[in-house]
């Protein structure tokens, strides 16, 4: 990654400030910042004897899980897609 397309910003998670760079634009980074947030928000609440490093693997792990679901789903689809511009390709 090049010095020239990174893009810098400050985003605030779980009340703490953080510099990030990235690729992508400000209001891409800031959306990701805002959706770490809310899910470290969602599982303290039911749950809120975590402390900040528990809370924080937490969420890595359910987003995780969220993407993993999202990648299988597109597999399907995918495959599901195929299979039909195949069959009309076949008529």
């Amino acid at each position: 990654m090049s010095q020239t397309n990174k893009t810098r910003t400050t985003v605030d998670i779980y009340g703490k400030s953080y510099t990030i760079i990235g690729e992508e634009n400000v209001h891409h980074m800031r959306m990701v910042a805002s959706m770490v947030d809310d899910k470290m928000r969602a599982i303290y609440e039911a749950n809120k004897s975590l402390d900040t490093t528990r809370l924080a693997v937490l969420t890595a792990v359910n987003m995780v899980n969220d993407y993993l679901k999202l990648q299988e789903e597109n597999q399907v689809l995918s495959k599901k897609l195929a299979e039909k511009e195949e069959s009309d390709n076949n008529d």
